[in-house]
């Protein structure tokens, strides 16, 4: 929780006036009682109005003297949460944009979303909060202790004899409830998940009329996230109940004793006027204390989930002075092997664990490699490792013969021009959608478009308003085809020119005839680009410089076309299944 305190910082001087002022209006709010007794006590028996209209007067102006300090307090509270919790989900998007490949995998993608929003806004209530009733509620608290024992002090004594049964409540029931929040947030981002992948998975949810099943799983989470805020809510929730308890049961005595005191002639009517309405005050503070405690104890738990991902150290540091790799090849795979950190935490240690294992290759600027092998045989692996969303194990990887940790990301990956399986299509343009943020003319874009066979699609697009390129795409593609969404994804990947393209499975929807054009369209406008190509149509990369196939995270061929038909089995087999031949 301290943490968040630099994220207030800025804010100080401005949380201090508010706090300057949202004292004011408590004092002003604490005067009223003691003015009322005087009036009953001391100005009435005088029985002169123009007294008791002047303390009428002082009272209204109390009154709304407590009002507008507090509004004006409230919202400069409400401003300084706001601010604050802007800078705190600022800066927990850009480590989230950092964060490597494992990190992620550690966390999950749920997970990052849930700390991005619900804890975020338990963060927001706690600053917000704080400023509100943690000013105002010992005020009260303490100031109607004095004031009561200033008027009562005999009646303040049964007041005191509670406070301790108060505190001791709050401290056993917080210490079993505030564990529970924490468990509350997992159970949620597993739900967050679960409605993740049902919104990316609705169509294939539908055509295989899996809808109730995944009712089912859904309810089954949905049920496990109520049963855990339940079980926390209704922990928490047993201080009210006790406080209210405990605080009826000491008013009931006050007014007991208050009355056999007035009796007697040993206390006033006023006094014990506003001794009830101290009472009803600090009964009311109290109640403030404890939703800032329950409030305190939520942020607590999701303050610790925040700054779990923003105190992560950066792992895919530059480590500079690494050997260089002495040839004229522009990407080198040198005995390269690799294994996913969960996939380790299931499997153990062992061989069997390893996605990619031995990877050994070289391709010279200008040439193209082609990648083809069995679904999880560890092709698109090698991407994330060329790219370094991941760090290989053992091994190394190098571009113009250095190695790739001693690049930054930023200048390692402005060589790439990549299209990944299942990529993004951004609620935006066409035009959008290919420049993506890059400055890039309309000429390029335009080009772009041309050489990834993209064009006749945008020109069915035109309307009287736009030329096509300025057509609305949906979020993910939701209004454009498979085919449409691959060659949009391509003319972003080839609109800056890249040194390396990579294209993974990029082609799958496209027609046999498309496929064609945009390989020799990558032959004649990219013949300086290194291209990568992954893919499971053997006639998408026969004419690779190079061919690598990949199996269980091994090389088991490679070489060219010609070569691999005669030498490798598994890609023999594969052409002669695709070819007929």
């Amino acid at each position: 929780m301290k943490h968040i305190f630099t994220y207030i910082k800025p804010y100080g001087f401005r949380m201090l006036m508010g706090f300057l002022i949202k004292v004011l209006g408590t004092f002003m709010d604490l005067g009223l009682p003691w003015v009322l007794a005087y009036i009953i006590d001391e100005v009435i028996p005088l029985k002169e109005i123009k007294y008791i209209l002047l303390w009428g007067i002082l009272m209204l102006l109390l009154s709304i003297g407590a009002r507008q300090f507090n509004i004006t307090a409230n919202r400069m509270a409400s401003r300084v949460a706001g601010d604050t919790v802007k800078r705190l989900r600022h800066d927990l998007f850009l480590k989230i944009e950092q964060l490597s490949g494992a990190q992620v995998d550690f966390i999950s993608i749920p997970s990052l979303i849930s700390r991005m929003t619900s804890d975020t806004y338990n963060i927001h209530q706690m600053v917000g909060m704080m400023q509100r009733l943690g000013v105002r509620a010992p005020i009260i608290l303490t100031g109607g202790m004095i004031l009561t024992f200033t008027l009562e002090p005999v009646l303040t004594l049964v007041l005191v004899g509670i406070l301790p049964l108060l505190a001791i409540t709050v401290y056993i029931v917080s210490k079993k409830g505030i564990p529970l929040y924490a468990k509350s947030q997992a159970s949620a981002d597993k739900m967050v998940r679960i409605v993740r992948e049902n919104v990316n998975g609705i169509r294939v949810i539908k055509a295989l009329s899996k809808s109730e099943h995944e009712k089912i799983r859904f309810e089954k989470s949905n049920e496990e996230v109520v049963a855990n805020e339940l079980k926390a809510g209704s922990t928490m929730a047993i201080i009210n109940p006790v406080m209210n308890l405990l605080l009826n049961g000491g008013l009931t005595l006050v007014v007991i004793i208050g009355a056999y005191r007035v009796n007697s002639g040993a206390s006033e009517v006023g006094k014990i006027v506003a001794f009830l309405s101290y009472f009803t005050m600090i009964l009311n503070a109290m109640l403030m204390i404890t939703r800032i405690f329950v409030t305190t104890s939520k942020a607590n738990a999701s303050a610790n989930r925040i700054f779990e991902v923003l105190h992560m150290e950066e792992d895919l540091k530059v480590q500079e002075e690494l050997p260089e790799e002495e040839s004229n090849s522009h990407i080198v795979f040198q005995n390269v092997s690799f294994s996913y950190p969960q996939r380790k935490e299931e499997e153990g240690n062992d061989e069997e664990s390893t996605n990619v294992e031995n990877i050994d290759f070289k391709i010279k600027a200008g040439e193209s490699l082609g990648i083809i092998g069995a679904t999880g045989s560890g092709k698109t692996t090698l991407i994330n490792l060329l790219l370094r969303f991941y760090d290989i194990e053992a091994g190394g990887i190098y571009i113009n013969g250095k190695n790739v940790k001693s690049y930054t990301l930023k200048e390692l990956r402005r060589k790439f021009g990549v299209v990944f399986q299942n990529d993004v299509i951004f609620a935006d343009t066409i035009s959008g959608n290919i420049g993506f943020h890059r400055e890039l003319t309309k000429e390029r874009i335009r080009e772009a478009a041309k050489d990834a066979q993209a064009v006749e699609f945008i020109e069915q697009l035109q309307t009287s308003d736009n030329d096509g390129y300025e057509y609305a795409a949906a979020i993910k593609g939701a209004n454009l085809s498979g085919g449409q969404k691959q060659r949009l994804l391509i003319a972003r990947a080839l609109a800056s020119h890249p040194e390396i393209l990579v294209l993974d499975d990029s082609s799958s929807a496209l027609d046999y005839k498309t496929d064609a054009n945009l390989r020799t369209a990558l032959r004649e406008h990219y013949q300086n680009t290194t291209t990568i190509m992954i893919a499971q149509r053997i006639s998408s990369i026969m004419n690779m410089d190079h061919i690598l196939v990949m199996e269980d995270g091994k090389m088991i061929g490679y070489g060219n076309h010609d070569v691999l038909l005669h030498s490798c089995s598994v890609y023999n087999e594969i052409y002669q299944s695709q070819m007929g031949e």
